[in-house]
């Protein structure tokens, strides 16, 4: 009676039609169903892929009086309850993220094949679940001629159709359920499904593949809870909105319109998507790759760039610089979200991630902070003078009913408010309510002082600071003397103390950080370009460059060579050592500069202040011991003694500039004595012991005792400073304020030239200015010399080579014998470890890795010169002699070429005899012959013997890069 009562719904009309799945099902007409059994025979129906039986009865209960469809429930669709259309706007459907995502699907899952038997165990699982129909729904199937009306389109009862089989029917299926999906958008178009037998048919011989059948599991594992959090995002569409529509704030503030529920998931969904599918220029995953990272190293933070967030989301950024709190917020549970997918456990490690935004465009400095920056996400830098203790912050506070003992909470405490109960929930009570240190949680805070880089500060103003509050992760991450990058929100603090002081409500300013990006690590003041790196290479292959450099020291001050020498081997140093990480030989050189007044000393600190690439400026008239050094104060509020670093720490990684340093009082000087050898300050007072970093150059300029140098008098008695701090200085340069004619003639035209050029209507199109105004095209860029500067300091290392040991060895013995018996400033080991600092500075300056012999030949010049230079004029001819075999002067290198070039000479002339029978009327060579013979005789910078009056008087030409000499009827071999 079943099959008989069955077969007009046979056509493949109607079963196309019943077995779509967006066609809402017809009322059924006859009384209450009385079961679904009229299944005969022994042999079991073929079952469809949706676990019904194959034929006219898929998806339908046997009825008395007629078929009537069952109510099917879609195992696939039931998570997000969506339709083909039905998709959110601007939501992406669930599929696996890129990667490390990737891997929760792997390559051994066939996209064009469907797990049957998979669908087998769903269906007769589904067959053996709850039963749907309750007593008193048979009424609903009754006969109903208002409702019982339905749509003849589509349908074709006038034609007949022959029954489908089992195959026909299944292949039929297969293809509705891929466009089905492939409608949808879901994954699965085709299902990402594989065919696989149940475990219970396969073979012994099978059970060797347990291992990669459990890492398939484990995929789709992953790939259920990915397709998770995706269905729970797709439920709540409708409370969300389009991407385009976020824009439009409908709220009296965009904190109000971001505290929206339907603004918060929109947000939250479009973050999400941006971690999981913004990809580098090679398709990687960028986010993916940082949350695996994170994971290996058990991080707490996730770095997002802002870049990559303002190109993909730009709404996103927008809202971000302009209420970073709630956003950061939102951030930081999606974060989480995204990192449980791949870490399952990992909030057992970190129950709170936190994302820090780096590459912040534009840059605010300190004295620039104003009421418009509140609450607003900033980026400024600054040298970190102090920084506080640790303390506990209440995160979440529980508190106890002092009535009833009923906890109350957990109540969230924000930075801005204080969390207050009025009453008890559970008996009414009003108080006393005490804090539950046991289940109240804690979250740590750190307090540090960030004041303007010394090298930013306006002249003539002070140094503006801010207060930095840190949490988290972020603890101890920078020390006083550290010059920093700090991207943070700019609040508002409300301060009784304030108030107090002022007589009306103003509130205290603090940046709480998000991100902190250490410089030390970067170049101080800028960034260089690739540009700039190719200009700086192309400028170290000039043999001429130290030179060039030495040249470029202070342009405007006339003279001075051996000051200007010593200033640039300063600014370059040498290489630190630090044995065995024991013991520490520094490599920084100090400078002493000592000489009557108005000889340029103070000129040429400030030409240093301007192009170091970290300079700290201090007189010694108003500077004290704490104040190059540190001091401890008492901080405020937490009334504990913290330590505030002074100029020689705040200098660190730089140079201290110290004018007037013979006007410092005898125990000042004292102070900086640890500094000058070891670059370290230690510090024992108020029950703090400790030691800060104050590794920098120390640049002094002083004036003699008298007034004016007396050069008939030893170097130690010119000057108020004992033998310790002058054996500290690298380097001591005497400048004298003589009498000569020439000299005195050659600086007025310097100095009125200056003048001119400097004027704002200068013309250098003028004849009559232009000869004594001409710049020298050798003298560099204040601004190129700076980042080259900075570039040799972080990229060089030169390494001490086959270097004359005995040379240096026969130097200091005689230099220790020359200042006994002289009585000038003494000469100790430091002095052989300065000649050696500054042979590795003057390899810095040609970027070179090794130290050459022209190195240390420099050093030495620097060395000897300073030692003598010192001296009374009764003994300087006469070690000036002594020491000339140390020496290399321009004369004996212009002698040297003279003989080189002759013998090259010699040799064109005999080859061109010897080949043509005759004496040549000229000869050419190639002036990359005569640098390659120079460089024999470890002579690297032909261009100066080229310019001497010896090279011109001997015949010689210089033109296109070519020596010529013509020979007369005079000249002969």
């Amino acid at each position: 009676m079943a099959s008989q009562q069955s077969a007009p719904s046979s056509s493949p009309v109607a079963n196309k039609r019943r077995l779509g799945r967006n066609d809402e099902p017809s009322s059924p007409a006859g009384p209450a169903p009385i079961g679904s059994s009229g299944r005969q025979g022994s042999e079991p129906p073929a079952l469809s892929p949706l676990g019904a039986p194959s034929g006219d009865r898929a998806g339908s209960t046997l009825y008395p009086g007629g078929l009537a469809p069952r109510p099917m429930l879609d195992r696939r669709s039931s998570g997000s309850g969506l339709g083909p259309s039905s998709l959110p706007p601007s939501s992406l459907p669930p599929s696996s993220p890129p990667a490390p995502f990737s891997e929760l699907g792997g390559p051994e899952e066939d996209d064009s094949e469907v797990d049957e038997r998979e669908r087998i165990r769903d269906a007769d699982s589904e067959g053996e679940g709850e039963d749907l129909f309750g007593d008193n729904m048979i009424e609903d199937y009754g006969a109903n001629e208002r409702l019982d009306r339905y749509d003849d389109a589509g349908l074709n009862d006038s034609e007949e159709f022959e029954a489908m089989d089992a195959a026909t029917r299944f292949a039929a299926e297969r293809r509705m359920d891929r466009r089905d999906r492939r409608e949808a958008g879901l994954p699965g178009a085709p299902s990402r499904r594989r065919n696989r037998a149940p475990a219970f048919l396969r073979s012994d011989s099978e059970d060797s593949g347990a291992e990669a059948e459990a890492q398939l599991l484990g995929r789709r594992r992953r790939r259920r809870q990915y397709d998770e959090v995706q269905d729970d995002n797709d439920n709540v569409y409708e409370e969300e909105l389009p991407l385009e529509q976020l824009s439009d704030i409908k709220a009296n503030s965009l904190k109000e319109w971001i505290d929206t529920d339907a603004v918060k998931r929109t947000i939250m969904r479009e973050f999400r998507q941006f971690l999981m599918s913004f990809t580098d220029e090679s398709g990687t995953s960028t986010y993916g790759e940082r949350i695996k990272s994170l994971g290996e190293q058990n991080l707490e933070s996730l770095e997002v760039s802002f870049s990559h967030l303002s190109d993909s989301k730009a709404i996103l950024a927008y809202f971000l610089t302009n209420c970073p709190s709630a956003m950061l917020s939102l951030f930081d549970t999606v974060a989480l979200e995204v990192i449980l997918i791949y870490y399952p456990e990992y909030e057992r490690i970190h129950p709170e991630v936190h994302v820090r935004i780096t590459e912040l465009p534009g840059y605010t400095s300190l004295r620039d902070l104003r009421q418009g920056h509140l609450d607003g996400l900033v980026r400024v830098s600054g040298v970190v003078t102090r920084r506080g203790g640790i303390m506990p912050q209440l995160k979440y506070v529980k508190f106890d009913c002092g009535k009833c003992g009923d906890v109350l909470g957990p109540f969230f405490q924000d930075a801005t408010s204080e969390v207050r109960i009025s009453f008890c929930s559970s008996c009414g009570a009003k108080g006393p309510f005490t804090v539950n240190s046991e289940q109240t949680v804690y979250r740590n805070y750190q307090k540090m002082t960030l004041q303007e880089s010394p090298g930013s500060v306006p002249a003539g103003r002070l140094p503006r600071h801010r207060e930095v509050i840190l949490l988290w992760d972020l603890i101890d991450s920078a020390k006083p003397g550290e010059e920093i990058e700090v991207t943070g929100i700019y609040r508002n603090n409300f301060d009784i103390s304030l108030n107090i002081k002022n007589g009306f409500p103003v509130f205290s300013t603090v940046l709480e950080a998000n991100y902190i990006n250490k410089k030390e690590d970067l170049f101080a003041a800028f960034r260089l370009t690739e540009e700039d790196e190719k200009q700086i290479r192309t400028l170290s292959r000039d043999e001429r460059i130290r030179k060039r450099i030495i040249k470029s020291i202070a342009p405007s001050i006339y003279g001075h060579e051996d000051i200007k020498t010593a200033v640039a081997l300063s600014l370059f140093g040498g290489v630190p050592k630090n044995i065995n990480n024991k013991h520490r030989i520094r490599g920084d050189i100090n400078v002493l500069l000592l000489g009557d007044p108005g000889t340029a000393k103070s000129q040429v600190l400030r030409y240093v202040a301007n192009t170091a690439h970290r300079a700290v400026t201090a007189t010694g008239q108003g500077a004290s011991a704490v104040g190059l050094t540190a001091s401890v104060r008492k901080d405020p509020i937490t009334r504990e003694w913290t330590l505030e670093g002074g100029a020689l720490v705040l200098a660190d990684k730089g140079v201290c500039l110290i004018d007037e340093f013979d006007k410092m009082n005898e125990q000042d000087r004292v102070s900086i004595h640890e500094v000058m050898e070891q670059q370290t300050i230690s510090i024992s007072k108020a029950g703090i012991v400790t030691t800060l970093q104050a590794r920098c150059s120390i640049i002094a300029a002083a004036n003699p005792i008298r007034g004016r140098y007396n050069p008939t008098i030893p170097f130690s008695q010119n000057v108020e400073l004992t033998e310790p701090i002058l054996s500290r200085f690298d380097v001591l340069c005497v400048v004298k304020d003589t009498v000569d004619p020439v000299i005195d003639e050659m600086l007025a035209k310097f100095v009125v030239g200056s003048h001119l050029r400097s004027h704002p209507d200068f013309d250098a199109e003028v004849d009559e200015v232009k000869v004594a105004t001409s710049i020298d095209a050798e003298i560099l860029p204040q601004d190129v010399l700076k980042k080259y500067i900075q570039y040799a300091r972080e990229r060089c290392q030169p390494k001490l080579g086959q270097m004359d040991q005995d040379k240096l060895a026969r130097l200091y013995s005689e230099l220790r014998r020359e200042s006994i018996a002289t009585g000038s400033f003494p000469i100790t080991v430091r002095h052989l470890e300065s000649t050696i600092r500054m042979a590795e500075a003057s390899a810095k300056m040609r970027l070179s890795e090794y130290v050459r012999s022209d190195d240390i030949d420099l050093a030495i010049q620097v060395t000897v010169g300073s030692f003598v230079g010192a001296n009374k004029t009764s003994v300087k001819k006469q070690l000036d002699r002594g020491f000339a075999k140390y020496l290399r002067r321009a004369a004996d290198t212009d002698e040297l070429l003279s003989f080189t070039l002759g013998q090259i000479t010699k040799d064109k002339v005999r080859y061109h005899v010897y080949k043509y029978g005759e004496q040549p009327n000229s000869i050419r060579i190639n002036l990359s012959e005569l640098a390659d013979r120079a460089k024999d005789l470890e002579i690297f910078d032909v261009q100066p013997f080229l310019q001497t009056k010896l090279f011109r008087n001997n015949g010689y030409r210089f033109a296109n890069d070519a020596i010529t000499k013509t020979f007369g009827e005079a000249d002969g071999l």
